[in-house]
């Protein structure tokens, strides 16, 4: 396997989990951490009292290494930035916003630093704010998307062509195959977001996590592209949002239909109808929920097998 990554961050397999709102609490993120992988606390659901209790909790579950997700659109930014230097977080994964913000900061401070991105236009950005890699996120994937519609298979060769820093490719991977192919286009390990909601460790509700086993093709779909892009499920809330767009609606009234906390309602409380449920394409293809170690075991076995298979095309 690729050792840019496992060097980078001093893991045993170039496997990260996604810090995923309600779904990426100190349960999830310290078992990845623990089966070899790393394991990111999702911080834009976290209030930041509510982030420190994670980051403790999750030191007292791994001694391994783990990290923290951190949306940069989110309120109260420099209070979390904080608690992680306090508590001493040594790997930091931002996202949706402008790398040069923190990253120097966060490096003065020891911290090894990643950043999200949809395009190569982005990836070079990150590269200049002096991060340590970039994770390139494909239009496949769940939750909060890039504009570009830039598959993975498509947008990973393009960046590494790019780049110099290490590259994770993320976006419709969720299994030893998938990791394999990302590798081959050029990527030195792999981001999984989907594939770890639906484990036993996932912060998830019960409901949200059945539906995604229960999901097939064509199940989801990349919205609200004038507020925030974002994959999400079909359901009765996704129909009122089609219902709203066949009226040519304005921002306002786009924002007035999303309200307050809808994808708590969903993926955290349960709320199948009424909630925004955020889920990747590669849903199609997760059929169970097992723990997260057993999730990570199976893609490096599958990754192996795969490799061998490939040699003697």
């Amino acid at each position: 396997m690729q050792q840019k990554i496992t060097d980078l961050f001093g893991v045993k397999y170039p496997i990260i989990q996604a810090g995923m709102i309600w779904n990426s609490g100190w349960r999830l993120a310290s078992a990845v951490s623990n089966a070899g992988g790393l394991g990111l606390l999702g911080a834009g659901s976290m209030y930041p009292d509510v982030l420190r209790e994670h980051i403790v909790k999750c030191k007292k579950a791994t001694n391994k290494p783990f990290g923290v997700n951190v949306p940069m659109l989110y309120p109260n930014l420099e209070e979390i930035i904080q608690i992680i230097i306090e508590e001493g977080v040594p790997i930091v994964f931002t996202s949706a916003g402008n790398p040069k913000t923190y990253t120097q900061h966060l490096k003065n401070h020891g911290i090894t630093v990643v950043h999200v991105v949809s395009s190569v236009k982005f990836a070079l950005k990150a590269q200049e704010a002096g991060v340590d890699a970039v994770v390139a996120e494909g239009f496949e994937a769940g939750g909060h998307n890039g504009r570009e519609e830039t598959t993975t298979f498509t947008l990973i060769p393009m960046v590494k062509e790019q780049i110099k820093v290490p590259l994770i490719a993320a976006g419709g991977i969720a299994n030893g195959k998938g990791m394999l192919a990302a590798m081959i286009l050029g990527a030195d390990g792999v981001q999984v977001g989907s594939r770890f909601v639906a484990s036993e460790e996932s912060s998830a509700h019960q409901a949200f996590k059945k539906m995604v086993v229960a999901a097939k093709e064509g199940d989801t779909l990349l919205t609200l592209k004038e507020l925030a892009p974002v994959r999400m499920l079909k359901n009765k809330f996704f129909n009122e949002l089609m219902e709203l767009y066949t009226t040519n609606p304005t921002k306002e009234q786009l924002i007035e239909l999303l309200g307050r906390a809808r994808a708590k309602r969903g993926m955290f409380e349960g709320d199948l109808e009424d909630g925004e449920l955020e889920i990747g394409q590669i849903a199609g293809l997760i059929h169970d929920i097992k723990p997260a170690a057993t999730i990570v075991n199976e893609m490096v076995t599958e990754f192996e097998l795969a490799k061998k298979q490939a040699t003697l095309l």
